[in-house]
């Protein structure tokens, strides 16, 4: 899954690719480079940053969705019911909700009209203070008892198709220890039943691991704990760098064939 921030202030490429043709270019030239599907997203979820509302987070991204989604395989990251609805008559194809359903109540009324492929994030608090001294009895059971009640939730209230994938929500109300313990470990999530999607790329995990080797596009990092991660059978990784994984991951599996 490639990513496409068509933000003024997301954590890594805020303001890069908010042109519309920079914004088209950036998400052929990932699908050219291996990309299954791009993540395209109007409001920064960093943390720290701020709400905004649905009019402007439109305005970010429409013009674009409405020029590639019949060209392009498109996810929506999106936490607002209005925003998912729009971007799926246009021709969405996955909708990626980092709140988890907790941000709009309206967004399981989504799930069930549309059917469509799911992702529900776990995250704490809000974008704006989720990093505030995160705390969990014990991170891996806590989050999987999140999903687990999620899951019944929606079988409650007559979901029952299978389209949803599951993601920890790396970085999201996650200090190092907890996100370690989640990528080496993540391999739990699996008996849940559902696809698992991660997203690594260039997270401030990779800083506070590598100090002075931390670079702005944080490769290194994010291709170590890529290969990782699909080692323990993590199907979809978010990526910033698609080509450069993919380079990383032939090499690998070149090196491990016997």
């Amino acid at each position: 899954m490639g990513v496409l921030n068509l933000t003024p202030d997301s954590f890594s490429d805020g303001g890069k690719f908010n042109n519309k043709n920079k914004g088209i270019n950036h998400a052929l030239e990932m699908l050219k480079s291996g990309a299954n599907i791009i993540d395209v997203g109007g409001e920064s979820t960093r943390p720290g940053s701020k709400t905004i509302n649905s009019k402007l987070e439109w305005k970010r991204i429409n013009k674009i969705l409405k020029l590639i989604t019949n060209k392009i395989p498109i996810s929506l990251d999106t936490r607002k019911s209005e925003i998912m609805e729009r971007g799926l008559k246009l021709g969405v194809k996955i909708i990626n909700d980092v709140s988890g359903l907790d941000y709009d109540c309206k967004t399981k009324d989504i799930l069930r009209k549309y059917k469509i492929p799911f992702v529900i994030q776990h995250s704490i608090g809000t974008p704006e203070n989720m990093q505030i001294k995160p705390n969990y009895k014990n991170e891996l059971l806590d989050i999987y008892d999140f999903f687990e009640d999620k899951i019944k939730f929606l079988r409650s209230i007559g979901i029952k198709h299978n389209n949803i994938i599951i993601d920890p929500g790396i970085g999201f109300g996650k200090n190092l220890k907890h996100n370690m313990n989640l990528i080496r470990n993540i391999s739990i999530y699996h008996s849940l039943g559902f696809p698992i999607l991660v997203g690594n790329s260039r997270k401030r995990f990779i800083k506070e691991i590598s100090e002075k080797n931390d670079t702005k596009s944080r490769i290194g990092g994010t291709v170590a704990s890529s290969i990782y991660l699909m080692m323990q059978g993590v199907q979809i990784l978010r990526i910033h760098d698609v080509n450069e994984l993919l380079q990383g991951l032939k090499v690998f599996k070149e090196l491990i064939k016997k």
